[in-house]
Order: C-alpha cells, then sequence, then structure tokens
C-alpha cells in the first residue's frame, strides 16, 4: 500500500514512515528553519552589523522590527491563501520570497537596504510559516499526523538551538553577510524538494474575496505606530511626521477592526473572539511574549557590548535556554492538561522575571568561563526554565479555548499577537531604557540600560503571571463532557435506527484535540 501511495501521493493519503512521507517533513523542517534561524541568529549579529554599516540603536531596532512587522501583519492572509491557492504553492512562494531578499540582506551595503530586506523577508515568512505545518496537516494520512507534527517540532527546536552556535561561528569566522547567505542552499534544495516530493492540497471551502483590505490596514497600522515608536525618541525626524505616522497608524489599526467586523471573508474573523479565556489567553500572550522580545533583544547585544564575549560565545551563552526547551515544553504542556494551566501560567512568568532580575547581577566586564558560571549561568537557567513552563501551556490554552471551528485562525491569531507583541518591545523598550545613539558601542552606557530593560520586563513577566492567575481558569485544556445517555434522558435513542437527538451546544472554552495544537508558537 505505502509504495502505490509513493508513486501517487495524495492529500491525506502519504504514510509518515514512507519515502514520500520522510521527504514531505524534510523539506517543511529544512523551510520553517531558515525562518527560526534569521530569528535567533540576526539577533547575535547586531553588534557586527551596526560597526559595519554605521547603524545606531533605532537602525538596529528596524532590522528586527521590519521583519515582524511584516510578518505579524501579513501571517493570517498568508493561511488563507495556501488554503484557497495551494498549500504547496504558497509555501514554495514563501520560500523564493525568503530566500531572495536573504541575498539583498547579505550584500547590502547600508543599514536602510537592509531594513528594507528584512521586511521582505517577513512576507516570505508570512507565507512559508503557516504552510509548513499545514502541508503537514493536509498530507500524512490521519494517524500518522501526531508523529509527523512531533517529528516536525523536534527537529526545528534542533534546528533553534543550534542557529545561535552557528550564527556566531559565521561571524566570526566568515562575515555576518554569511548568516544570510546561508538561506540560498537550503531554499534552492526546499524548493527542489517540494516541488518533486510534496503534494498539492487546498481547501475546496476556501471560497469568497481574499481580504486584501484588512491585510493593507493591519500593515499600515503597525509601521505607523512602530514609527513613532523608533524615531519620535530621536528627535531627528519632524515632530509632525512623527504624530501624523501614530496619527494613521492607529486611525489604521481601528479601520482594520472594523473592516474584520463587516467583511464577508474576513481575515480575522470576530467569532474567534467570543470566548473570553481566548481573549484571556491572548492576553498573557501579549504581555509575556514583550517581556521575552525584550531579553531576546538585548541579552546577547549585552554579552558582546558590555562583557567582551564574541558572536559565538554570545550565541552559545543562551544555549541552555533552548535545551531546556526542548527537553520540558512538552512535559509542560502535558502538566498543564493534567492540573489546569492557570498555575504554570502563573509560576512559569514569575519564573521568568526572576531570571531577568538575576541578570542585574551580572557584571560588566566580567567574561570567561568563570565569570559566564557564576553570574550569566544561573540567570539563564532559571529564565530557561520559566520560558519552558509557560509557551507550551499558554499556546495550548489560547487554541483551546477558541471556538472549534475556528482553531486553524486561532492558531494563526496567537502566533500573530506575539510577533506583534515582540515588535512592540523592540521599538518601545530601548526609549524607556534609555538606549539611543551609539549605546551599542559604550559597554557601561548599555550596561545601565540593559539593567533599566531587565526591571521592566520582569514587571511585565509579573504582569503576566497577575493576569493569567486571574483570569485563566483551571479547566480550559479539560475534555468537553460526554452527553448524558441514561434512560429517559433527552438524548437516549428510543428504538434502533431512529436518528440521535442533537447533542448540547460545543462549550467554546473547552477543549479541542492535542493533535490540534500548534508546536510551532513560540518565542
Amino acid at each position: 500500500m505505502d509504495a502505490q501511495q509513493d508513486a501517487e501521493p495524495g492529500a491525506g493519503t502519504v504514510a509518515f514512515r514512507s519515502p514520500t512521507g520522510r521527504w514531505v517533513l524534510l523539506a517543511t523542517v529544512l523551510g520553517s528553519a531558515m525562518g527560526f534561524l534569521d530569528a535567533t541568529v540576526v539577533n547575535v549579529a547586531l553588534p557586527v552589523i551596526g560597526r559595519d554599516v554605521g547603524a545606531g540603536v533605532s537602525e538596529l531596532q528596524w532590522v528586527l522590527d521590519g521583519y515582524l512587522l511584516t510578518l505579524a501583519a501579513l501571517i493570517l492572509l498568508g493561511g488563507s491563501l495556501a488554503d484557497r491557492y495551494g498549500r504547496r504553492r504558497v509555501f514554495t512562494l514563501g520560500v523564493v520570497c525568503f530566500t531572495l531578499p536573504s541575498v539583498l540582506c547579505a550584500v547590502a551595503p547600508t543599514a536602510e537596504v537592509l531594513i528594507l530586506a528584512r521586511a521582505l523577508q517577513g512576507i516570505g515568512a508570512a507565507l512559508l510559516t503557516p504552510g509548513s505545518l499545514a502541508i503537514i496537516q493536509a498530507t500524512y494520512r490521519t494517524g500518522d499526523r501526531p508523529a509527523a507534527i512531533g517529528a516536525w517540532s523536534a527537529l526545528t527546536g534542533v534546528a533553534s538551538a543550534l542557529g545561535p552556535i552557528v550564527g556566531g561561528y559565521l561571524i566570526d569566522a566568515f562575515s555576518w553577510r554569511w548568516i544570510f547567505l546561508i538561506n540560498v542552499p537550503i531554499g534552492v534544495f526546499v524548493i527542489a524538494a517540494t516541488a518533486r516530493r510534496v503534494p498539492e492540497s487546498s481547501d475546496p471551502a476556501a471560497t469568497g474575496r481574499l481580504d486584501l483590505r484588512g491585510a493593507g490596514l493591519a500593515t499600515v497600522g503597525l509601521a505607523g505606530v512602530t514609527y513613532a515608536l523608533i524615531e519620535g525618541p530621536r528627535g531627528e525626524s519632524p515632530g509632525w511626521l512623527t504624530v501624523a505616522a501614530l496619527v494613521v497608524g492607529i486611525a489604521a489599526l481601528t479601520g482594520f477592526a472594523r473592516t474584520e467586523s463587516r467583511a464577508a471573508h474576513p481575515m480575522l474573523p470576530p467569532g474567534v473572539f467570543t470566548a473570553r479565556q481566548f481573549l484571556s489567553a491572548n492576553a498573557v500572550t501579549f504581555v509575556v511574549y514583550a517581556a521575552l522580545g525584550g531579553v531576546f533583544f538585548l541579552l546577547v547585544v549585552f554579552l558582546q557590548t558590555s562583557l567582551g564575549y564574541s558572536p559565538l560565545e554570545a550565541g552559545a551563552a543562551s544555549l541552555p535556554v533552548t535545551l531546556l526547551m526542548l527537553a520540558l515544553s512538552s512535559r509542560a504542556g502535558t502538566l498543564a492538561q493534567r492540573i489546569g494551566p492557570r498555575v504554570p501560567l502563573t509560576v512559569g512568568p514569575l519564573l521568568l522575571a526572576s531570571g531577568m532580575l538575576l541578570m542585574l547581577r551580572i557584571p560588566v566586564g566580567e567574561s570567561g568561563a568563570g565569570g559566564y558560571a557564576a553570574s550569566v549561568l544561573p540567570a539563564v537557567l532559571v529564565f530557561g526554565l520559566g520560558l519552558a513552563t509557560t509557551v507550551a501551556p499558554v499556546t495550548a490554552t489560547a487554541l483551546a479555548a477558541a471556538p472549534s471551528e475556528h482553531s486553524g485562525v486561532a492558531s494563526g491569531v496567537n502566533n500573530a499577537v506575539s510577533r506583534v507583541a515582540q515588535l512592540a518591545a523592540v521599538a518601545a523598550l530601548p526609549v524607556l531604557a534609555g538606549i539611543s545613539g551609539g549605546d551599542f558601542q559604550d559597554p557601561r552606557a548599555f550596561a545601565d540600560g540593559f539593567r533599566s530593560a531587565m526591571l521592566i520586563t520582569a514587571g511585565l513577566a509579573v504582569a503576566g503571571a497577575v493576569l493569567a492567575f486571574a483570569t485563566i481558569r483551571s479547566d480550559v485544556l479539560a475534555p468537553a463532557p460526554e452527553p448524558v445517555t441514561e434512560p429517559g434522558s433527552p438524548y437516549e435513542c428510543p428504538m434502533a435506527g431512529a436518528p440521535l437527538r442533537p447533542a448540547p451546544p460545543h462549550e467554546p472554552d473547552r477543549g479541542i484535540p492535542s493533535s490540534e495544537q500548534d508546536p510551532q508558537d513560540g518565542p
């Protein structure tokens, strides 16, 4: 049977352990890994990029936020395009749109060109990110999907763990430009493998007009607010331009909300927000991921600027965080399902805050193995424990709390919320912490700003814990109760062959099957 499926693969027919199944897994893992690698590696390269292209704090903020902006604004549209026009086709287009701008990033002569290329990369990521898991869900046989999703999660996690180390080595041995050039051979391989080995699939029910207006308003809104947050405090842009950008951004986001509530086929269906627990889970996601975005943005820069770490050493310094995520995330998800998510989502952010406060104890200029073991490693370990305790439960809660008919959109919403939170943190945190101008090259000035930033992020993490304790119920992940069928009940089938009466309506705050939970969402 497997041989026949490999000769003529089709949607929902491919065995996980078949040759076609292995190729599908390899293509989707490598495609997703490009986005994950860039998300971690670019942070490591920021000090070197700043010195090479003469970029200050605000330009380096845009290097990160240009990517996050287009990714967050277009990721829901990317999922809709994949369902309508073919998941393989849109995934391949996303890989192309990610690979070509990677070349432009590698040869960028100025910060402005690099920022533009990063924004284009974000468009590609918005197309390929939702497509990778959608391909797995649509291609494999029903019984093989959990194993395929588990393998995808593990392999992309390994790629994320190796990213900072590989990136640090490329920066040290060659140039920061190689962290982008490495995407080219990976992208070419994924495009070829996808074309030859991955079956096409689409959603026949995906009809109606695309919500291009909603996507455009979301992009303009996020861009306007981000511009005001980054450029306003610098004082180099005219004051009227900053105010105009803020007004346009707020107006566009308001228009986006109105458009989605009235559109026949909205990119963001209002029905997804009918469950109060879904709103609460995404509020916790936003607050906690804003704190995480600040730490991931500034920690590797602090290690290089203020402690004298090389890019490779800075990348390796955060490796325990990823290893703890790989070892404990699935266990944290299982624990949350057994005892409820309220306790993990209260304890996890408190551990995150503790790790951030421990980072205040890292002395400036104390590098080397002894300094790392005494000050950096304890903070990283506590932070990693908090991250592993938080990420899987908050993602599972957001997906389980959404109405079942919107489970796919709910995954995209939660992903977008986390990206917008990171975007906001990168834009606002340097301003709030007093990091500006050439502080990226000043060990003492950056250390002072870093400590202020960690106090702010610790406060955000504590706020996330309080919010979770106050708003998240312990039964969100519990399975929906089976209808009662005792004799005489309204759901009893009175005679053989007679149709059953309708079951009670599904409670939107109850769980969805664990196989539908998206393991992709993360820092």
